[in-house]
């Protein structure tokens, strides 16, 4: 376990080519989002993190984090977190399909991995119950020594986090017909409980005995009376929250950001824990210089001089899906690749959205997109080891065979090149198949053209690189940049879970604005850094 001030612990300084120089446009994130929390035996919260496969643990008082079970540990993907009267750690690992025990010694068991799905997680009176949040869902108590486990409840649409509350009975929300319910656990019929709320996502109790529910559509934190059903907005937040614990009577809810917030009463709130961006995957600018920042479960604009303003999220209406690539495409609308393997245009204004490739059968998890000279809509396939051209509804393999393609990007002649991540290199596909234009890489992802340059952000090595297209010659603009995995971790593949999300991987990506400015996201810290050469 180590203290943490930031999520990218150990960094080096960013090293910058003579006349470069740096700016944070969003300062770093402490966590990979926030998703289940827990009061720990400590006092402390537990916070778990589905995008960075971390469990922390914050001092509510201090602001100071502990990592738990860090990115590249037994842990992947972990959305919710109990502890038994041991001090074990329970975590459902949503993309695995596990249930895995931390002792308190720090080793780590898998108690069960056939649990697709698995979220909502609670220990009652030394037993252990979890759900599955997707559709057809089941709610299960396990055995905690590993025997088979008891079906309470199947085919249920999405449910989330849970609670016993004060009557013996377990409460749990669902996401898909926005409501919460109960279920005594030793047999019964369920009982809806209430309805129409703004999509619960998580249910504790107070010690008055009233549920609070976080609402991830409203971002509404609600009390509710389990007896009256009568409700009282605690607070409004924003979109987006997950969770929520008790350390004594005080309050503590979580964000997909990563941002952990004290409800204070009276409708006032303190941040506990900023929040920021979980892992900003591709970015776009406009004609006017607005920057564009993909973060997968969340699409937000930057403009310049401001801060970021959300555009879309999850639950928006005519959300596409959890965003990679990112391309303007027009005013206010993008074209976009997704983790449900689509390639569509957006318009988040009207809330509306074309599915242009993707749509019956899904793709393998796309990554870069551009537009080409001739209107086109190109895309990488990495899973495949395709380069996809889409026009008129029609589509064309451009390229295949490619090991691990990420970044798109056309020269001036209107060349297509692509970064190859598996193979170190970057090539310009042809009439007659691919010509490699740089090699010597190691893991290139995000690709940009501007001026006869062509910039390349390697994750590998952690560089921004130009190379000159007419004499080959590079340039090291921007060293030990916090892009990628940390050093000496290997983490673990995210599978994805749909309908929210196929596979997800990072990707680097890089825009350039109209004065010239390149605009890097920094996942590996979670923010956006843009860099400028004097004159």
């Amino acid at each position: 376990m180590f203290l943490q001030g930031s999520r990218h612990a150990g960094a080096t300084p960013i090293g910058l080519a003579e006349g470069w120089s740096l700016e944070r446009l969003t300062p770093p994130s402490r966590l990979f989002g926030a998703n289940g929390l827990r009061t720990g035996p400590d006092g402390r919260i537990y916070v778990a993190q589905v995008a960075g496969s971390q469990i922390s643990a914050l001092d509510v008082e201090t602001g100071e984090l502990e990592t738990v079970s860090a990115q590249g540990a037994d842990i992947v993907a972990p959305d919710d977190v109990a502890f038994d009267a041991q001090g074990d750690l329970y975590a459902t690992e949503y993309y695995d399909g596990r249930v895995s025990v931390r002792g308190a010694d720090g080793r780590t068991r898998v108690l069960r991995d056939d649990v697709p799905g698995a979220n909502g997680i609670t220990i009652h009176r030394g037993r252990l119950f979890i759900d599955e949040c997707r559709i057809g869902g089941r709610l299960l108590e396990l055995d905690p020594n590993g025997g088979a486990p008891r079906v309470l409840l199947e085919n249920l649409p999405m449910p989330n986090a849970m609670e016993f509350g004060p009557d013996g009975k377990l409460y749990y929300p669902l996401l898909g017909t926005n409501d919460i319910w109960r279920i005594d656990p030793d047999g019964g019929e369920p009982e809806r409980v209430a309805g129409d709320l703004g999509v619960p996502d998580a249910v504790k109790f107070d010690a008055e005995g009233h549920i609070v529910s976080t609402q991830v559509g409203t971002g509404e934190v609600l009390r509710i009376d389990p007896r009256s059903g009568d409700r009282t907005v605690l607070a409004t937040i924003a979109p987006g929250l997950d969770n929520l614990t008790f350390v004594g009577n005080r309050l503590f809810v979580s964000s997909f950001t990563g941002q952990i917030t004290e409800i204070l009463g009276g409708g006032a709130t303190r941040a506990v824990l900023p929040g920021g961006l979980t892992w900003p995957l591709d970015l776009t600018t406009g004609a006017d210089g607005t920057l564009y920042v993909s973060d997968g479960t969340y699409f937000y604009v930057l403009t310049p001089g401001g801060e970021l303003r959300m555009l879309g999220m999850l639950f928006s209406p005519g959300w596409p899906g959890y965003i990679r690539g990112v391309t303007a495409d027009g005013e206010g609308e993008f074209v976009v690749t997704t983790s449900n393997g689509q390639i569509a245009r957006w318009r988040p204004a009207s809330g509306e959205h074309d599915v242009l490739a993707g749509e019956t059968e899904p793709l393998d998890q796309l990554y870069g997109v551009a537009v080409a000279p001739d209107g086109a809509v190109v895309a990488a396939e990495l899973g495949t080891g395709r380069v996809l051209s889409v026009r008129n509804g029609e589509g064309t393999t451009l390229a295949s065979g490619l090991d691990r393609p990420m970044g798109v990007a056309f020269d001036a002649d209107g060349a297509c090149l692509v970064s190859e991540s598996g193979a170190g290199r970057v090539v310009s596909i042809t009439g007659s198949g691919v010509d490699t234009v740089v090699d010597g890489l190691e893991t290139p992802q995000g690709i940009l053209v501007r001026g006869g340059k062509l910039l390349i952000v390697d994750a590998g090595v952690k560089a921004l690189i130009e190379v000159d297209l007419d004499s080959k010659s590079r340039t090291v603009i921007a060293r030990d940049l916090p892009v990628g995995a940390p050093p000496g971790v290997d983490p673990k593949p995210l599978k994805g879970l749909p309908p929210f999300s196929g596979p997800q991987g990072l990707f680097a990506g890089i825009a350039a604005g109209p004065d010239g400015t390149l605009y890097i996201s920094a996942d590996a810290e979670g923010s956006v850094l843009a860099l400028r050469k004097a004159g």
